[in-house]
C-alpha cells in the first residue's frame, strides 16, 4: 500500500520510552520511511521522559505529541490520549510496548480507530499476572499484532494461551549506516595499527551481559598467543560505574567504556570484532546494524538473534551467560583474520538481503491495509 493509497493515512505511533535504544530507533526509521511514502505520522511519547526521541522526530519535521501516566490505571491519561489521535486525525493507532500497547488499544477503541500493536521483548512484560491480563486484552481488541522475532511471538503465544494466528512475526529493519571513518576511533583510544579492536554497542543494563564479557575477557588476557586486542563499550545506562570498578579490580586495563556516543558509524567501521553478550533479546537493531557494516560477529543465542544469525555463516553465536565459551569464541575470531573476513562479508550480504528498512515497512503496510 503506497502512493496514493497512502495519501491522507495518518498513523500516530505510540511508546512509552523516549532515550537512545532499540524500539525507539526502529520507531523514528519507520516513521522516516513511511513519512516518505506518503504518510502522515503523528509521534506520541512521554512528556517526563530524556527527550532523546522528541528531539529526533522534531529534526526530521515530525511534531511530537506527549502525554503522562501519573498511577498504572490513569483515565486522565486515557481521556488525554484520545483528544491528541482526535486532534492530529489519526486514522491508525500504531503502539509499541506494553504501556501504550493497552492506552493505544483502549484509545483507539474509543474513537472507533484501527489498533496495531508491536511488541518488541516479553520477560518483564510477562512476569505479573496483572499485566498479563491487560496485554491479552490490548490483544484481543487489536486488528492485528506483531513481535519482531519468531522468539518473542512463541514466548507471547505459551504465556497468554493466544492461537497460532493471533501474532504474526515483522523482523525489523534499519536504514543501512552511513560509512565511518575507520582512523577517528582508533585515534581517539590510541589503538596501534596492530591492534585489533572489538566493539560492542548497547546500553550498559544487566540483560545486556556486559558482565559476562568483562569475565571472558579475564580469560582472554592470559593467552600470549593473541594478537594484541582492545575492547570497546559503547553505551549509557546504570551498569557503568560498577563495571568500571570490575574491570579496574581485574587488571582489564584494555577496556575502554565511552559512553553514549553518536558516532556509531565510526565506531564500527574502527572494528575488527564486534559482540553482543545479552542475556534476552528480541531482535535488536544494534546487531543490523553491526551486519549492514560488514563486521565480523559473535553473538548470544537468545531471542530473535539466531533468526538473524546464520551460525557459522553469518557470525559465531555461543549460550548466554557463558564466560568460558564466549572466551572461545573470541580468541577463534582474533586468531583467524580468514575468518573474521568470511563471516563479515556473509553478514553483510544477508543483512541488505533481508532487513532494511524497506522489507520492514512493506511488512507493517500490509498489517495496515489489514487493520484497515
Amino acid at each position: 500500500m503506497t502512493g496514493l493509497t497512502a495519501r491522507g493515512k495518518n498513523v500516530a505511533l505510540m511508546l512509552e520510552s523516549d532515550g537512545p535504544g532499540g524500539a525507539e530507533n526502529m520507531l523514528l526509521q519507520l516513521g522516516e520511511e513511511l513519512h516518505r511514502r506518503g504518510y502522515g505520522i503523528c509521534p506520541v511519547l512521554p512528556e517526563k521522559g530524556m527527550g532523546w526521541l522528541a528531539k529526533e522526530c522534531t529534526k526530521r519535521g515530525f511534531q511530537p505529541e506527549t502525554f503522562s501516566i501519573r498511577r498504572p490505571l490513569d483515565w486522565r491519561c486515557l481521556r488525554g490520549l484520545i483528544e491528541v489521535l482526535r486532534r492530529r486525525g489519526a486514522s491508525l493507532v500504531h503502539s509499541h510496548e506494553f504501556t501504550m500497547g493497552v492506552y493505544g488499544a483502549a484509545a483507539a477503541r474509543w474513537l472507533g480507530k484501527p489498533h496495531v500493536l508491536t511488541m518488541h521483548s516479553g520477560h518483564r512484560v510477562l512476569s505479573h499476572w496483572r499485566r498479563r491480563v491487560a496485554l491479552r486484552w490490548s490483544m484481543r481488541h487489536s486488528r492485528a499484532v506483531a513481535t519482531v522475532s519468531g522468539a518473542t511471538r512463541q514466548l507471547f503465544l505459551d504465556s497468554l494461551h493466544l492461537s497460532p494466528n493471533a501474532i504474526t512475526v515483522v523482523h525489523n529493519g534499519i536504514v543501512a549506516p552511513a560509512v565511518g571513518d575507520r582512523g577517528c576511533v582508533r585515534r581517539e583510544l590510541a589503538i596501534q595499527p596492530e591492534e585489533l579492536l572489538i566493539v560492542s554497542v548497547g546500553n550498559l543494563y544487566p540483560v545486556k551481559g556486559h558482565q559476562v564479557l568483562l569475565e571472558a575477557l579475564i580469560r582472554l588476557k592470559t593467552q600470549s598467543d593473541l594478537p594484541r586486542w582492545r575492547v570497546a563499550l559503547a553505551g549509557r545506562g546504570r551498569e557503568m560505574d560498577r563495571l568500571k570498578q570490575f574491570a579496574e579490580a581485574h587488571g582489564l586495563d584494555r577496556v575502554h567504556f565511552l559512553g553514549h556516543r553518536p558516532d556509531v558509524p565510526d565506531i564500527l567501521a574502527a572494528a575488527d570484532a564486534w559482540v553482543m553478550p545479552s542475556l534476552s533479546e528480541g531482535l535488536p537493531l544494534a546487531l543490523l546494524e553491526a551486519m549492514f557494516a560488514g563486521k565480523a560477529i559473535i553473538a548470544s543465542r537468545v531471542g530473535g538473534i539466531p533468526e538473524v544469525i546464520d551460525a557459522e555463516r553469518d557470525g559465531i553465536l555461543v549460550p548466554p551467560n557463558d564466560p568460558l565459551a564466549l572466551g572461545g569464541a573470541l580468541a577463534r575470531l582474533l586468531a583467524d583474520a580468514e575468518l573474521r573476513t568470511r563471516l563479515a562479508r556473509a553478514a553483510r550480504q544477508r543483512a541488505a538481503s533481508e532487513f532494511s528498512v524497506g522489507h520492514m515497512t512493506d511488512a507493517y503496510e500490509r498489517l495496515y491495509a489489514e487493520a484497515g
